[in-house]
């Protein structure tokens, strides 16, 4: 048991679990779920009256778990919603930097401003933009001890952007045109056209050629049995449970001092704060509102990082309901975002009128959709949309309904879920939200809405490119509702391509006009990522983050840095 710390017990109906506390597996208290399995740690007991009668039994019996006082802290144990589906760079993995297992050749310092990591400096670029050279550090190994070269980064550019890997951001390197090794420290990257984020993507974490090389990049064994140069390597990987890393005593940044680091997957939000409460984590990431009582407790500190994390509405665009203008016009003016990030997010975040923040300087205020649902009504009754018997709007025989999908467990989008359906009823549109797994939502998304999360930030084409273009309808979780416009890709593309700053604005401009006019996502808001964690750890920092924010993100960006208390 961790002093501060309440068991908040709860004996409900229908189906009573034991949570079971980490090590010594004593009964520590009991909480029941309805219709679903038991969640990670806990064991289902005969009935309520059994769960209950060892609830107190277990408060008593429980000792802190044998393993659990972290020799001087130097290990920690960490809860994340999600699981990531590979461990490998060259599908995807780290993209954003932060992957603890791999360096780039640049990283990110906390106020997100690029800085040398496996490369010497940032790099030397030509005076059409063309042509990005690169200086890399000597004496840098791989874990396995492999010399770490520029065929090394050229390996992975290459497999990366390979047409026969299945990389869902590969997009983002559309503009290589060709990657060199000059000697073995050095690399020359050659753009077909300037594409203005590109330093960006050299984050990119790099793979060993030596280890991945000779594999299919898609299949192989350094999916799950990752060699990098980064401060810690992967110790097991229990899939549906638990990672684990062990500090590389070789990193070319000196050993790290936090030398075992657990990440715990746990999907279900009210679990995670569950298993925190018990100490059975040292931190988590959770949403505002279940994070908000930890604020009270000793031992325990609460951050909020800044994100560019938006949560969003697909509106597929093959369905005759949500595939017609009108209604997805007045879905963008109903919904009341303010109240949602005062009532969902405890003010922890921002109203999202589209994939760009509002402070960002690309956002084109003349687009932003302003909350009216008087004008919404309005819309409708003007599109032959007219209300039904039981309040629901009908037009040609057809309700104005549709199926709103939502991760089974993520409270967060939840409630998003949950609001949105109130607000779109308020207009006569029924919006029915269901709960599912990934692996049953993503077949859906060409015929269903769902409550979406997205957001990679430092530029607009990280954003909207994958988002509207409609080459990328249908692939995985880019263009969720096959949003199609010509004149939106032709934008694109030329935000893409262009190495005129004002050719661009005028590109990402059309490109908000446009899914003004017919939003293809209602845009809800951004949130802030609040993470609660042992206030052992002192002076912990955050960035300012992107939508994937699991392993990379949270006080932990920058494990490696941490330092022991005295």
């Amino acid at each position: 048991m961790v002093p501060g710390r309440p068991t908040d017990a709860r004996v409900d109906r229908d189906t009573a679990y034991v949570l079971l506390c980490p090590g010594c597996y004593c009964e520590l208290f009991a909480i029941t779920e309805r219709g679903r399995g038991p969640p990670v740690g806990l064991r289902k007991t005969g009935t309520i009256t059994a769960a209950a009668s060892v609830l107190f039994l277990g408060l008593v019996a429980c000792s802190t778990p044998e393993g659990s006082a972290k020799d001087a802290k130097s290990s920690v144990t960490i809860g994340v919603s999600y699981e990531p589906e590979t461990l490998s760079p060259l599908l995807g993995y780290g993209k954003d930097g932060n992957s603890k297992i791999f360096d780039g050749l640049l990283q990110r310092n906390q106020q997100m401003k690029l800085e040398p990591a496996l490369a010497t400096d940032l790099p030397e670029v030509s005076d059409d933009g063309l042509t990005y050279t690169f200086k890399l550090r000597e004496g840098v190994s791989f874990s396995d001890g492999a010399p770490f070269t520029a065929a090394d980064v050229v390996f992975t550019y290459d497999t990366i952007t390979d047409a026969k890997t299945n990389n869902a951001y590969a997009g983002e390197l559309d503009a290589i045109e060709d990657v060199q090794a000059s000697g073995s420290h050095k690399v020359v990257f050659t753009l077909k056209y300037p594409y203005a984020p590109f330093v960006e993507r050299a984050v990119l974490p790099i793979a060993s050629a030596k280890a991945a090389g000779g594999q299919d990049p898609n299949t192989g064994p350094y999916n799950t049995e990752p060699i990098g140069t980064g401060p810690y390597t992967l110790s097991s990987w229990r899939k549906g449970e638990k990672l684990t890393l062990k500090a590389n005593p070789g990193y070319w940044g000196g050993k790290p001092e936090i030398t075992d680091v657990t990440i715990a997957f746990i999907p279900d939000d009210d679990v995670r704060a569950t298993r925190l409460r018990a100490g059975e984590l040292d931190g988590a990431a959770l949403p505002p509102s279940v994070a908000e009582p930890f604020r009270k407790l000793d031992g325990l500190t609460v951050l909020n990082a800044e994100s560019v994390d938006y949560r969003s509405v697909s509106l597929p665009t093959g369905d005759p309901v949500t595939g017609d203008k009108a209604i997805r016009q007045a879905l963008n003016l109903a919904v009341d975002r303010d109240l949602m990030v005062e009532s969902i997010l405890k003010g922890a975040g921002r109203p999202a009128y589209s994939a760009l923040p509002d402070d960002s300087p690309w956002f084109l205020a003349s687009a932003k959709p302003v909350h009216d649902a008087a004008k919404a009504a309005q819309i409708l009754d003007e599109a032959g949309w007219k209300p039904g018997a039981d309040g629901v709007r009908v037009k040609d025989g057809r309700r104005a309904s549709f199926t709103l999908w939502y991760f089974s467990g993520d409270k967060l989008r939840q409630d998003h879920a949950l609001a949105y359906a109130s607000d779109a009823k308020k207009i006569g549109i029924e919006a029915k939200v269901q709960a599912g797994t990934r692996e049953v939502v993503q077949p859906l998304l060409g015929k269903d809405a769902m409550l979406a999360g997205g957001g990679a930030g430092f530029d607009p084409d990280f954003d909207l490119y994958p988002a509207l273009h409609s080459e990328l309808g249908g692939d995985g979780w880019n263009n969720m509702p096959h949003y199609s416009d010509a004149t939106v890709d032709q934008a694109l593309e030329i935000g893409r391509e262009s190495g005129d700053g004002t050719e661009r604005h005028v590109a990402y401009d059309t490109v908000q006009e446009r899914f003004a006019d017919d939003p293809g996502y209602t845009f809800l808001t951004f949130i802030d990522h609040v993470y609660v964690m042992s206030d052992t750890y002192a002076d912990l920092t955050t960035q300012v983050e992107p939508h994937d924010h699991g392993l990379a993100g949270g006080p932990w960006w920058n494990l490696q840095d941490w330092r022991l208390p005295k």
